[in-house]
């Protein structure tokens, strides 16, 4: 059991907002502002290079907990700046020639659209997506269809799109890879933090995730899994500077064994201790908690919502801490500004971010409500009620 009093406690942000905006940006522990602001006073007065080297046992420990998180090991963890930053430089290291196929979902995060759109201008290798099944979610059945019929060099799957409650059944979708020795790469940005991640389980070659959204760490800070295969076979972004490899003679290059080949030398070590501060609360809180809890918040609000009358968009078999609510006759300001007056932060997502799912849904925007489980009964009573309000 969580000890909700004790977590709201720790979250300074509680006294002042009333926040369902987890999708977007958690409100971070104390820990997590502490960690970081202690580094830098220390940084202030010791020297950035003597800081890092002095500290270096509480910076790895940042590689340690990640590898926890996701049931794997230190050597298959990278810092990087952001998730969409940890996808393209993943992307970056496959080897992608005109005429390569890499097939997505529909329901894709959209900058990982626009990459692959970008990578399908420049490059000409060919962008298929999947179909999707009525009931929500990518369809199994396409995808290995597709995969046979196209031998594709990578397939790329959000686990939890940001424009719906969705969860993708990214374990199947790995049995698959792995049955036709295809690279999976998985955009973990919205899931972890959220509901259990495990690379292993998963069978994913690449993973990339945030600290800002469900892990309540900082913002500017993500990180990359690496899997055993690709650090085997060598692969290494395009762009790989001198943390990432040895300069051996003038022309040629040693990537170095283990994930660190994906970072860049500088990093942002006080980004990097605040992140390791929100990883350890996250695994003291204990993930499973934290998804049975935020199961109940959902239920409790989709319930409510239901009760106004006001549509919810989310499908799928199983569905996440993200619920998207149409609001017809409404604009996105016109809501989230009315909600942020009662201090109640939410977030709307456009037909821009979603131009496949929100097609379907035949909606222009949606208004994203995303509780973490830090959130209480009494604020989804108040949230409830100032929807009610504004729809009258």
């Amino acid at each position: 059991m969580i000890n909700i009093e004790e977590v709201r406690k720790d979250t300074p942000g509680c006294e002042h907002k009333i926040h369902f905006n987890n999708a977007g940006s958690s409100l971070p522990t104390q820990f997590v502002t502490n960690a970081m602001q202690e580094y830098l006073a220390y940084e202030a007065v010791t020297g950035g290079y003597e800081a890092a080297d002095f500290r270096s046992d509480d910076i790895f420990g940042f590689y340690k907990s990640a590898a926890q998180l996701l049931n794997t090991t230190s050597k298959n963890i990278a810092f990087t700046s952001s998730a969409t930053s940890a996808f393209d430089i993943a992307l970056s290291s496959v080897p992608l020639q005109k005429g390569d196929v890499v097939i997505i979902a529909n329901e894709d995060y959209i900058s990982n659209q626009l990459a692959l759109l970008s990578l399908q201008n420049r490059q000409e290798i060919k962008l298929v997506r999947a179909n999707s099944l009525d009931s929500g979610g990518i369809d199994l059945d396409s995808l290995e269809s597709l995969i046979k019929e196209h031998r594709p060099k990578l397939v790329s799957i959000t686990h939890v799109p940001t424009n719906t409650g969705l969860i993708q059944p990214v374990e199947e979708v790995g049995k698959l890879c792995r049955k036709h020795d295809v690279l999976y790469l998985l955009d973990a940005c919205q899931s972890v933090g959220q509901i259990p991640v495990d690379v292993r389980a998963i069978g994913c070659d690449f993973l990339s995730a945030t600290m800002r959204k469900f892990l309540r760490g900082p913002r500017g800070a993500g990180f990359l899994y690496v899997s055993d295969n690709v650090l085997q076979k060598n692969m290494t972004p395009l762009f790989v500077d001198m943390r990432g490899a040895e300069w051996n003679n003038a022309d040629s290059f040693e990537a170095r064994p283990d994930a660190k080949r994906f970072e860049e030398w500088e990093l942002p070590y006080a980004l990097v201790i605040g992140s390791k501060a929100a990883i350890e609360y996250a695994l003291k809180i204990g993930i499973k908690n934290i998804s049975d809890r935020n199961n109940d918040l959902c239920r409790i609000i989709r319930k409510k919502l239901n009760s106004i009358e006001l549509r919810t968009l989310d499908i799928g078999a199983n569905l996440s801490s993200i619920i998207t609510v149409d609001m017809p006759g409404k604009q996105p300001g016109e809501v989230v500004d009315y909600l942020r007056a009662l201090r109640i932060n939410t977030s709307s997502s456009h037909r821009s971010y979603a131009q496949i799912d929100f097609a379907k849904k035949k909606v222009e925007w949606a208004l994203r409500i995303s509780p973490h489980y830090y959130n209480t009964e009494d604020e989804i009573d108040s949230l409830i009620q100032g929807l009610e309000d504004l729809s009258e």
